[in-house]
């Protein structure tokens, strides 16, 4: 499936050095150092295209493209692979509501997904992999899980023994009743009859009724969420068999680490013998006007609508890093007016001719982004600026603080 198109990244000037990035582990519960590396493998869940881009979305990618940013600026090469999970349970049941070709319903919002992101200037994945197309890899892995003994059949589906991973429930940290209860509402089916255990996970459906299938050696049928991922990552990011980590970096909403992420890396542990991710990056949800911000409350707020209404990309991207990304965002409209305010002064003074001194501005939020990706702490050292500029300082260079907003933030003005 093809990808948006690429972002111009200008380059940051050589008295600039970039320290290691930190980031938060969620595997560790800590802030660690990211090793300082020619290549880094980073793999962040996609969308299920049933709806359009909300600030969910957009609050998780625009996080990964930071990180993406800060990598390459250091010189990196950085292989970025996102999935689309383009058949699910989720869309089968939307298209089926609206009278639509699942299919249909699936690439109208890629198409718009792909749009939102080029208009955010996030920085395309090297691979963008729809699971339908990468159908014949999520079966060879379900193969190798099968080989592995380390499944059983129910039904004529698969089923895969979580368990088999000596370190299940350790990039989570939930208790056993945690788990049960997030695994029922996120998908799973705990209390299915005949299972081994109840948060063993499904890595074959058996094709029934009218439902979509596809031939495999365990009969025709759909693949479970979490083996997709591992293929995809698998495939397309080249582990090296050498390393500890499959990748370096898997990314993704917080509602995300249980129990996709600890369940797809249980199963890349069982098929390659290495544990999936270095780091596991999960950015916090978001809310709206005091409620979670949820399809079945009907309170998205899209992307394409607050483009449609003449908002600047540039503007969603400063509202979203008004907060840490690990943390929840409660989103009310005060929140984006602000964002809205910000961006025009920092237009008006990025055209002066003459501004404040800028050399520690761009060390300062290169500093800042190195520490766990200190947002809040960025948009104020350039209020800062923007500040002694308007108060008559001058002795720095507009356009290379243009240059590294743009390199660094992915604000371009």
């Amino acid at each position: 499936m093809n990808s948006w198109p690429d972002v111009y990244i200008p380059k940051i000037d050589a008295r600039f050095p970039l320290p290691a990035l930190h980031l938060f582990n969620t595997s560790s519960r800590s802030v660690e150092v990211l090793p300082l590396k020619k290549r880094y493998r980073m793999y962040v869940c996609g969308i299920t295209p049933y709806d359009a881009t909300h600030l969910g979305h957009a609050a998780t990618y625009l996080t990964f493209d930071l990180i993406n940013r800060y990598l390459r600026a250091t010189g990196a090469h950085v292989d970025f692979v996102q999935n689309i999970t383009d058949i699910d349970d989720p869309l089968l049941e939307r298209a089926a509501r609206d009278g639509v070709d699942w299919k249909v319903l699936a690439q109208s919002q890629i198409d718009l997904f792909r749009a939102d992101m080029t208009d955010l200037h996030v920085i395309p994945p090297k691979d963008y992999i729809g699971v339908v197309e990468a159908m014949p890899l999520v079966v060879a892995a379900v193969e190798n899980l099968v080989h592995s003994k380390t499944t059983y059949e129910l039904d004529g589906d698969l089923y895969f023994k979580v368990r088999s991973d000596p370190e299940f429930g350790r990039r989570s940290h939930y208790t056993p009743e945690q788990m049960l209860t997030i695994f029922a509402e996120r998908g799973g089916d705990p209390t299915r009859a005949g299972k081994s255990d109840p948060l063993d996970a499904l890595i074959w459906l058996r094709q029934r009724g009218d439902d979509p299938g596809w031939p495999s050696p365990f009969g025709s049928g759909r693949p479970g969420w979490h083996i997709e991922c591992c293929a995809i990552a698998h495939h397309y990011l080249v582990p090296e068999e050498k390393d500890e980590y499959a990748i370096d970096i898997q990314g993704g909403g917080s509602d995300l680490i249980f129990p996709h992420h600890e369940m797809s890396a249980a199963q890349t542990r069982v098929i390659s013998n290495q544990r999936f991710a270095r780091s596991f990056v999960h950015c916090g949800m978001v809310g709206l006007d005091g409620q979670k911000m949820s399809k079945s409350l009907g309170n998205l707020v899209f992307v394409s609508t607050l483009l449609r209404d003449g908002v600047h990309p540039s503007a969603i991207r400063w509202a979203l890093m008004g907060h840490r990304y690990s943390q929840d965002l409660m989103w009310h409209e005060s929140v984006l007016d602000d964002a809205r305010a910000e961006i025009e002064r920092l237009h008006l003074n990025l055209a002066r001719m003459e501004v404040a001194p800028t050399e520690e501005v761009i060390a300062g939020i290169i500093s800042s982004l190195s520490e766990d990706l200190d947002t809040p702490r960025v948009l104020q050292i350039i209020r800062d600026w923007m500040d002694a500029t308007e108060a008559g300082s001058t002795g720095g260079e507009a356009g290379e603080i243009s240059r590294a907003l743009d390199t660094l933030l992915g604000i371009s003005l």
